[in-house]
């Protein structure tokens, strides 16, 4: 054999071997020290995101999971789900959305670590906060707290993760990618309302978490007594100012959040990646080595799995990767950019603790050195208004306010947080607005209806003197309960009704009329319901349909708040008020359409169903059936319910969701621009004032097939179904919009390199599987607007057909911005390139 063949075999054999080492994964050692986590002897810098499998379908997770690492993530970050993991003791359910197993090797075929937050608490804007409600139903149980019942419980599925985890050989340390796991969660936020059982709790937690011998390191987040060797980590919108209990722990952000959860009823709230950056590079300016985005990408409540109260469908969270797989630019890019510079420094950051110096009032460096002359450094400007020119190490740098420059040699800017040079999108699926969207309605002739039963409806009813709680009523196996009762008069006469709910909403009718309907918002669920009503002489029936919008998920001793009607009185001005709260009340669970198994597509073709014209419009408690061909493509639809009132929506039999379309957010507090200087807060940045928190809903593709398909609503208001139609995304509209003066990209930066002294780059890129099809619109000058609204300013050159040679037909294209690439329009004046492009397939 000649030396050429010798050198190919072994080539070959190295190959092999990788790419078995990483098909089969190598084992890992997992510890950590003060200044990060240490995977086999070396300390990782590690940018995660959460991403959370039931929120979206097994069959786009690898898609989602690669965005996430070309979006420079290194982990996946998820909580697991008792209550859908375990809904009837002893009984275990992991398929579908819900094959944890499957996930997690997703994740690791896709190269990416995992940290797996099992809990059980999860929060997370889920049901009950991911407890399963028949834990609640255990006599004598008390939930997180010292208490045996629970304590067992909590083990033994503590135990059942972590068995199946290492069953699958999971763990690092057998090859797997989790290198963390997370017992309990954000207790250290409640724990005041437990006393010394709580600490005590904290403590068994710990244990328990460690007896498990996961060989993995365990965190605590927001548990600043986390007993040792559990690590206490940081939640929030800033945690550059938080420290671990312990010295000989990493500082590390277990959720650090890119946008905020929607509520029915609430403008949308969204995080501007300005200030989602300025966040994470002070982070890992002063010290961070681990952060995670809750979340990277939010998905979809399908369902009946939000939390409450009065948790949207949709938990897209204004993240990096939109709820339906999109990619959300400029924020995705703009963070990448990010992770790129901070990677760059990576050796430095574990090598040594920041040095620290005052530039001036809110202005500070801090600076990692690796030897005495080799260094890397942030300097960072933190106030919220004022811009600053600084001097460091002998050179003056620009920083605008509320921003952190990143300079990987101590020279070369390659990042500053403010300058989002990343290409920007135009429109939102969420919204629809833009021209990249099909829509199609449904044929009005495909209708059919089933008119629910008002109150009692079946033999399963029963009676009981007093107003129950609805909770403990219904055990969590529907929406609603019907409370019933008599009010008998001698006469004709005017009265006032009042009912007051723990919550969450409830529909009135008397006589089986409907006289109103009464709800709370998601800060306060309770509210109470007055209205003047006709009662006749002799016996008058009032019936009540008490609804749950989601079980609390969060709070102290949140499992014990109730829900449902706690108070009935009737008054006129001659006899006062008669309470009847303590008198006879039927009480039925759930409501006829439900029993019968409307929303299932073996009743598609039941003589159930009333088919006819025309349909019966804006009626409350009534049910509604449609097929629909689906839209052609291979991307995800969308449902627009903004006709309709509140109910829930199945297609084929899968449950996409609550929705209210009837509730809109308060009319004022949004603003279009919203200046993302100074601290962040939820109701900061604001957009869809006095709209629907929600009017598109999420139909996953595989829950939909060639030929027709079953479309269900039960509408509880009143809306048109007629109106309503499917969405699907058809292209995208991808802008950019840069100067002379921006700096070049982060990735162009090279060691020993003058940074500064290469030219911006425009870079477009499409989804995967589109193409850019069209130039919209290219100029390089002074070019107006924003991005669907450019217009040639003053000075133009007209370089459309240069774009056009570069772009079209191409998934990405990109354009130097200088005057020796694109012409001179207008010499000695500041220029800027400006371009909308089209993405299609």
């Amino acid at each position: 054999m000649g030396s050429k063949d010798s050198i190919a075999l072994v080539l070959l054999v190295i190959l092999v071997f990788e790419g078995y080492c990483f098909e089969r994964g190598l084992s890992a050692n997992v510890t950590y020290d003060g200044r990060a986590l240490v995977i086999d002897g070396k300390r990782r810098i590690l940018q995660s995101g959460s991403i959370h499998y039931p929120r979206t379908t097994p069959e786009v997770w690898p898609e989602i999971i690669r965005k996430s690492k070309e979006g420079g993530l290194d982990v996946i970050e998820t909580y697991i789900f008792w209550n859908y993991h375990e809904p009837v003791r002893g009984e275990y359910y992991f398929e579908g959305r819900f094959d944890l197993v499957r996930f997690v090797k997703t994740v690791q075929e896709a190269g990416l670590l995992v940290h797996l937050r099992i809990g059980p608490y999860v929060c997370a804007e889920w049901n009950y906060g991911g407890f399963p409600v028949w834990l609640h139903f255990i006599p004598g149980i008390q939930f997180r707290t010292t208490n045996d019942l629970f304590k067992n419980e909590m083990k033994r599925f503590l135990a059942k993760i972590v068995d199946l985890m290492k069953e699958e050989n999971l763990f690092a340390s057998q090859g797997g990618p989790i290198i963390l796991a997370q017992v309990e969660n954000e207790y250290g936020n409640v724990d005041w309302a437990y006393g010394f059982d709580g600490k005590l709790y904290v403590r068994w937690a710990a244990e328990t978490a460690i007896s498990l011998n996961t060989s993995v390191p365990w965190v605590m987040c927001v548990q600043n007594d986390a007993p040792d060797p559990i690590i206490n980590t940081c939640n929030g919108f800033y945690c550059d100012r938080f420290t671990p209990n312990s010295p000989s722990k990493p500082k590390m952000w277990t959720e650090n959040y890119s946008g905020w959860f929607l509520a029915f009823g609430n403008a949308i709230p969204f995080r501007p990646v300005e200030d989602l950056a300025f966040a994470v590079a002070r982070f890992f300016e002063t010290g961070g080595t681990f952060q995670n985005y809750y979340m990277y990408f939010g998905g979809t409540n399908f369902g009946r799995t939000a939390g409450g109260p009065l948790i949207a469908t949709s938990y897209d969270y204004d993240a990096p990767i939109d709820e339906y797989g999109f990619i959300r630019q400029p924020k995705w890019g703009h963070l990448r950019d990010l992770h790129w510079a901070i990677k760059q420094c990576e050796e430095y950051l574990v090598s040594s603790d920041p040095i620290h110096q005052q530039l001036g009032a809110n202005l500070e460096a801090h600076i990692y050195y690796k030897t005495s002359n080799d260094c890397a450094a942030f300097l960072a400007n933190y106030d919220s208004i004022s811009n600053a020119t600084v001097t460091f190490n002998g050179n003056s740098y620009f920083l605008p306010a509320w921003s952190v420059s990143i300079l990987p040699d101590c020279k070369n800017v390659i990042f500053n947080t403010a300058k989002v040079v990343s290409q920007r999108s135009l429109g939102d699926f969420s919204l629809a607005r833009t021209t990249s969207m099909g829509e199609f309605l449904l044929a009005p002739s495909t209708w059919s209806w089933y008119k629910e039963v008002v109150g009692v409806w079946s033999k399963n009813s029963f009676m009981k003197p007093g107003l129950l709680e609805q909770i403990n009523t219904t055990k969590d196996t529907s929406d609603y309960l019907w409370y019933t009762t008599s009010i008998n008069v001698d006469e004709k006469k005017e009265a006032l009704l009042l009912i007051e709910s723990l919550g969450h909403a409830a529909l009135v009718f008397l006589n089986k009329k409907l006289v109103g309907f009464g709800y709370g918002n998601h800060e306060d669920a309770s509210f109470t319901f007055s209205e003047e009503i006709s009662l006749t002489q002799g016996n008058n029936t009032l019936d009540v349909l008490s609804m749950i919008i989601g079980l609390q998920n969060y709070g102290p001793w949140f499992d014990i708040e109730g829900a449902g009607i706690f108070s009935v009185m009737i008054g006129d001005l001659r006899n006062g008020r008669e309470d009847l709260s303590s008198g006879e009340w039927t009480y039925q669970v759930g409501l006829e359409g439900e029993y019968l198994g409307l929303d299932k597509t073996s009743l598609a073709n039941s003589s159930l169903w009333t088919k006819g014209t025309p349909i019966p419009v804006n009626q409350s408690l009534i049910w509604y059936k449609a097929t629909f061909l689906a839209p052609e493509g291979k991307g995800p639809l969308a449902l627009n319910l903004a006709s309709m009132g509140k109910g829930q929506a199945w297609v084929n039999g899968q449950g996409i969701g609550r929705y209210w379309s009837a509730y809109l957010s308060p009319s004022t507090g949004c603003t279009e621009n919203c200046d993302y200087r100074g601290n962040y807060l939820p109701d900061k940045c604001l957009k869809n004032c006095g709209q629907p928190a929600q009017t598109l809903y999420h139909i996953p593709r595989t829950w939909v097939h060639p030929g027709e398909n079953l479309l269900v609503l039960h509408e509880e208001l009143g809306g048109d179904p007629s109106k309503i139609s499917v969405f699907t995304r058809t292209g995208q509209d991808v802008c950019a919009f840069l100067s002379e003066a921006d700096p070049p990209p982060a990735d162009s930066w090279k060691p020993n390199l003058e940074f500064m002294s290469q030219s911006p780059e425009v870079r477009l890129t499409c989804e995967q599987g589109w193409r850019i099809t069209s130039i919209n619109f290219a100029s390089f000058g002074t070019p107006e607007g924003h991005c669907g609204t450019f217009r040639p300013g003053i000075c133009h050159a007209n370089v459309l057909s240069l774009v056009q040679q570069a772009c079209i037909g191409q998934e990405g294209c990109s354009i130097t911005v200088s005057s020796e690439n694109l012409g001179d329009p207008c010499p000695g004046l500041l220029k800027r390139l400006a371009i909308e492009a089209h993405c299609s397939d």
